[in-house]
């Protein structure tokens, strides 16, 4: 089951598409989060998704929000698909233990071996305060959690 609205947000550390490290704990106190959980780099509706994020980032800045978004693909993977994208926020792997962060948040499809996509709005203390989930063919609507974040 996926993590619900007033749930503190599990924290984690995942490798970025540098290789950097990145703790969801280090935006408590300063950033809103929007976690945004993609089956695979170069799939058409994950790419429409991210491309989508990345066309509205001054939205999330203006709202003092981080975007990380979340696949079970290798750094390697993702630093290619963020340079062919023009992608400028974090792509985080979920790739090894393969899944963890995914099953911490309750979208991790197991018959797939991928995410579903999940999108938690995680606000400065570190509380979901709204989330959705699609199944895998199904995209996100970005007005949505921009709303969300509006609400906060």
């Amino acid at each position: 089951m996926a993590i619900q609205v007033g749930d503190k947000a599990p924290d984690f550390e995942l490798k970025d598409n540098h290789g950097r490290a990145v703790k969801l704990s280090d935006f408590r106190g300063s950033k809103n989060v929007v976690l945004l959980f993609y089956p695979f780099a170069f799939t058409g509706v994950c790419t429409g998704e991210l491309c989508e994020v990345r066309d509205n980032l001054p939205k999330f800045s203006a709202r003092d929000t981080q975007v990380l978004a979340v696949s079970n693909d290798s750094i390697h993977t993702l630093r290619v698909f963020a340079e062919q994208e023009g992608l400028e926020y974090p792509l985080l792997s979920d790739f090894w233990p393969h899944g963890e962060v995914s099953r911490a948040y309750g979208v991790f499809a197991e018959d797939k071996g991928c995410a579903v996509r999940g999108t938690f709005v995680v606000d400065k203390d570190g509380l979901v305060r709204w989330t959705v989930v699609n199944a895998l063919p199904d995209a996100r609507d970005l007005s949505e959690y921009v709303s969300a974040l509006d609400a906060l």
